[in-house]
């Protein structure tokens, strides 16, 4: 028999951090957090919780700790944007189907009391936070912002009736390939001269930070007639920045300006810190830092994570210029490969910016959902 327990205390709190690395621990390809991260994100003073309720629940077996799961109710979501859901988040369970029923009956009953019309996940609190069942792509190391699960995760959900619902690409690119932009060079110049547009050029994150806000303002404005797209409010931009901005270098972000210096366009990549993670073991201290640093300066595969582009212009070519600069530098760096995050499939727009170098479907993800009725 399942018992389901929520987690309230500091302690239960740290053993539902703890979990992923008992469930993991066998596997070359998941990559833990930073446990610390993960505590304060849970903390009930994170102003995230301003606008979402959440409930943290462990699941045990024979008093062994066997799964986990947050049931989150975004009410943004719920009230302005019409949308009647429970969301499921931070999944993790052993191999056994009883404890995936367990877990998510526990979430498909608060949806009930709180009247809400289906349940949809694995989710987080805001579109910020992973999301995305692993579906292919099993044998491949996640990114920093990826979801990895086993391979019995999907199949366990769907005979428990879930059906897919929302699904995400993700693309694997030799960087050569990125260099068709390098053909472009006229047309790059031509872009900036007609609409009198240009890059930003930072030398250090310091003088990047003043232009977190525009970034996250110009993110609303791209996504927003994406049917999922729950709009980023100012008070999670803040902690997204402390999450985040430690993993920022100005050599692997790219942003363009207007004439009158607002920004249109950013994109920001990173290299790829999952093997330092892995190392580092969800601790920074006492050598986890160390292994973060070398992978921030000695790297060969960077990860694509955020582009946002102004309506406006989204037409226009400015695509080519930031993809051109960022050519420019992975090559001076010795980048060979890029690999996107998550991609929502409906999203043709940004689908249509990888099309032309040669890209490979390395992984899928979904979310699923089912009706509470």
């Amino acid at each position: 028999m399942i018992e389901i327990k929520e987690a309230k205390s500091a302690k239960e709190m740290k053993q539902f951090v703890d979990l992923p690395f008992d469930v993991y621990k066998n596997s070359p390809y998941w990559v833990p957090p930073i446990k610390k991260d993960d505590l304060a994100s849970f903390d009930a003073k994170n102003d995230i919780f301003k606008t979402v309720d959440a409930k943290f629940f462990l699941a045990y077996k024979n008093n062994e700790l066997v799964g986990r799961v947050v049931a989150i109710i975004n009410w943004k979501e719920v009230k302005e944007l019409n949308k009647p859901k429970i969301r499921f988040g931070w999944l993790v369970f052993k191999d056994d189907i009883d404890i995936l029923n367990a877990l998510l009956t526990t979430v498909e009953n608060i949806g009930k009391q709180n009247n809400l019309a289906y349940i949809e996940g694995p989710m987080g609190f805001s579109n910020m936070d992973k999301a995305g069942m692993l579906t292919e792509g099993f044998d491949k190391i996640a990114t920093l912002i990826g979801l990895y699960n086993y391979e019995y995760y999907p199949k366990y959900i769907q005979q428990l009736g879930y059906q897919p619902e929302a699904e995400w690409l993700e693309y694997s690119i030799d960087i050569a390939n990125l260099g068709t932009v390098k053909q472009m060079d006229k047309l790059c110049e031509m872009i900036r001269k007609r609409y009198e547009i240009d890059t930003y050029h930072f030398k250090t994150t310091n003088d990047l930070l003043p232009y977190v806000d525009e970034m996250f303002d110009l993110l609303n404005v791209t996504y927003a007639e994406l049917q999922s797209f729950v709009p980023i409010e100012k008070f999670q931009v803040e902690h997204y920045k402390k999450k985040y901005l430690k993993f920022l270098h100005p050599d692997f972000i790219s942003c363009v300006k207007d004439k009158e210096g607002k920004m249109i366009a950013f994109a920001i990549t990173m290299p790829s810190f999952s093997k330092a993670f892995q190392k580092a073991k969800g601790t920074i201290f006492p050598f986890g830092w160390w292994h973060l640093m070398k992978a921030q300066k000695q790297n060969d595969h960077v990860e694509f994570y955020l582009i946002g582009i102004d309506p406006h212009y989204q037409s226009k070519g400015v695509n080519a210029l930031i993809f051109k600069e960022l050519y420019d530098r992975f090559t001076a760096r010795g980048i060979k490969t890029l690999e996107t995050n998550p991609l929502l499939e409906e999203n043709l727009k940004v689908q249509q910016l990888w099309k032309n170098f040669d890209p490979t479907i390395h992984k899928r993800r979904k979310t699923f959902s089912k009706k509470l009725n």
